[in-house]
C-alpha cells in the first residue's frame, strides 16, 4: 500500500502517481496550490514543504520517496480555528511578505529551522533560507520575521507544531 499523510489527511497514491513529483502531487492531485512552482529545478524553494521534520524541494522530490513519510504544506499551518500561525503572522507583522509568491516556500523553511531551535541567531536563520530566493523584500525582514516567530513562541510557549492543522514528526 502506497500511504502518505499530508496536513493530518492520510491518502493512497496510486502506484501511476510514484513518479509524480511531490509538488506536483500536491498542486493537481491534492489541489494545494499554496505549494509553488517556480523554477522545477529545486533552485527557488518556492516548493519548499516540510517532510517529517525537514524543509525539503517538493518539485525536485518523486512521490516514490515521500511514501510512508508525514508532509505539511502551508495549507496546514493554519491553526483549526482558521487564526494564522505565529510564523505566518510574524511574515505579515515584519514587512516580509510582498508579492507572496516565495512566503510559503520561506514559512516552511522558518517551520523546519523552527522545529530544531526556536531561538535561531541570525546567521543560523539566513543559512536555513539560502535556498529560498526572494524578489521583493531583500531577505531583511524575512530574517526579521524568522526572529519575531521564534520570540512570540518562546514567549508564549508554544511549540512550530502546537495547533496546526498538521504537524510533522521530529527528526533530528
Amino acid at each position: 500500500m502506497n500511504a502518505i499523510t499530508i496536513n493530518g489527511a492520510a491518502y493512497e497514491v496510486a502506484d501511476a502517481e510514484l513518479e509524480l513529483s511531490l509538488m506536483r502531487y500536491l498542486r493537481e492531485r491534492r489541489f494545494l496550490r499554496g505549494t509553488k512552482n517556480g523554477c522545477e529545478k529545486g533552485l527557488c524553494g518556492s516548493c519548499t514543504v516540510v517532510v517529517d521534520g525537514k524543509a525539503i524541494r517538493s518539485c525536485r522530490t518523486a512521490m516514490k520517496k515521500v511514501i510512508g513519510s508525514t508532509v505539511l504544506t502551508i495549507e496546514g499551518m493554519e491553526y483549526p480555528d482558521g487564526s494564522l500561525h505565529p510564523i505566518q503572522r510574524a511574515f505579515l507583522d515584519a514587512g516580509a511578505v510582498q508579492c507572496g509568491f516565495c512566503t510559503p516556500g520561506m514559512e516552511m523553511s522558518a517551520y523546519a529551522l523552527l522545529l530544531k531551535d526556536q531561538s535561531p541567531d541570525r546567521e543560523s536563520i539566513r543559512k536555513a533560507m539560502k535556498g529560498n530566493l526572494c524578489r521583493c523584500t531583500g531577505y531583511q525582514h524575512i530574517v526579521d520575521a524568522v526572529e519575531l516567530a521564534g520570540k512570540i513562541m518562546r514567549e508564549q510557549g508554544i511549540s512550530p507544531e502546537a495547533g496546526c492543522l498538521a504537524a510533522p514528526r521530529k527528526t533530528s
